[in-house]
């Protein structure tokens, strides 16, 4: 696992009204980390705090060993894929995608073939001049996999990007986040609710209870049991 891909966060604290959160923990560079837990626990607040959304009270956020807590999330290396999966109504698929390579969609001869071959690489080939309205929900979350493929970023943070999808499509996009991570090797962190989808894809898994990290261990690891009863009442 490579170091420059590491996420950490050190001595964490952060007070959102009457919520109050302490991280502490470090995920692996290369993996697939899980953070799950129940409604309310803090998982989206722990992403928001690593993407540059919120800025802790006390401690750092490091990526690569780099401090990043007060970087705009513009500044840090990472990519982001939501459950809204916030594409543009109005920018057919290859704008889109493009607006990952450049914001202001200046794009050279070479960048337009980067954004034909992610289509093709998550199974939208040909699907350039189509509008997000015109795609399903599975397509749509597909074209967000596609620009976060040519931002090319060491980090990818997934919140809940299947929660809107069936079962199925949901396994099918599971399936589809691993490939691609093993294509790429960069470190993703994915908020998920569903135990399943930690079976299917997680490395290591950090289970959030009451604003603090209550389980931190290898996927493998934390499947077996983990002694913490609201972990393993979850993955039931």
């Amino acid at each position: 696992m490579s170091d420059d891909r590491t996420i950490a966060l050190a001595g964490v604290t952060l007070a959102l009204g009457n919520a109050a959160f302490a991280f502490d923990c470090t995920l692996p560079g290369g993996a697939i980390t899980a953070v799950t837990g129940s409604s309310g626990s803090g998982k989206s607040t722990l992403l928001n705090l690593v993407a540059g959304f919120e800025t802790p009270d006390r401690g750092q956020v490091l990526i690569g060993g780099t401090d990043v807590t007060h970087l705009h999330p513009s500044e840090r290396p990472v990519s982001l894929v939501f459950q809204d999966n916030n594409l543009f109504a109005h920018l057919d698929l290859a704008s889109n995608i493009g607006l990952g390579i450049n914001p202001a969609l200046k794009l050279s001869a070479a960048d337009r073939v980067a954004v034909s071959t992610a289509l093709e690489r998550v199974g939208l080939a040909g699907f350039e001049r189509r509008l997000p309205g015109t795609l399903s929900g599975g397509e749509r979350q597909r074209a967000a996999f596609a620009r976060a493929l040519v931002r090319r970023k060491a980090v990818l943070l997934l919140d809940e990007p299947f929660a809107a999808l069936d079962p199925d499509l949901r396994a099918a996009m599971s399936a589809l986040l691993v490939e691609l991570h093993r294509e790429t090797g960069n470190t993703v962190m994915i908020v998920t609710h569903d135990p399943q989808e930690v079976r299917r894809s997680a490395d290591h898994v950090l289970f959030l209870d009451h604003g603090r990290i209550a389980v931190d261990l290898p996927a493998e690891t934390f499947l077996s049991g983990t002694g913490v009863a609201e972990a393993d009442a979850f993955m039931r």
